[in-house]
């Protein structure tokens, strides 16, 4: 079977860079850890919280790397000479990629109860028509 690609499609024109970052969210490998939720705030405003318990705010990164929004964790090695009897919270690091479009900007982020909460904003450029002249060749 042949995989069909955006490229096929003879009437959408200019999407190589939409496949490629399709391509690049699927191999991204967000596993699922840490969660997160993506709510809708407003018409034109959106959440991402992740759950990010046992993180400061000098563990955690937010980045946004070629219109990809990339948020890292990693805790600082625990140097002390404690001994545990049982470990079952993960101390582990991670790495969460969203893709973002064309007109959504990151706003603040605010670290609230184990919570990092990202506040998203989409802004809608104006319809634009353009007449294009023909000319006799």
């Amino acid at each position: 079977m042949t995989k069909m690609t955006l490229g096929s499609y003879p009437h959408m024109l200019g999407f190589e860079q939409l496949e490629r970052l399709l391509e690049r969210t699927a191999k991204s490998g967000n596993e699922g850890y840490p969660p997160f939720n993506i709510e809708q705030t407003s018409e034109s405003s959106y959440r991402i919280t992740l759950a990010v318990a046992g993180f400061g705010e000098a563990d955690l990164s937010i980045t946004v790397e070629d219109r990809q929004l990339v948020i890292r964790g990693r805790q600082r090695e625990d140097t002390s000479d404690r001994v545990f009897l049982h470990r079952g919270i993960a101390s582990r690091q991670f790495q969460r990629s969203f893709v973002l479009a064309d007109g959504v900007e990151v706003g603040e982020a605010v670290m609230e109860n184990g919570l990092l909460h990202i506040d998203l904003s989409l802004t809608r450029p104006d319809a634009v028509v353009q007449t294009i002249n023909i000319r006799k060749g």
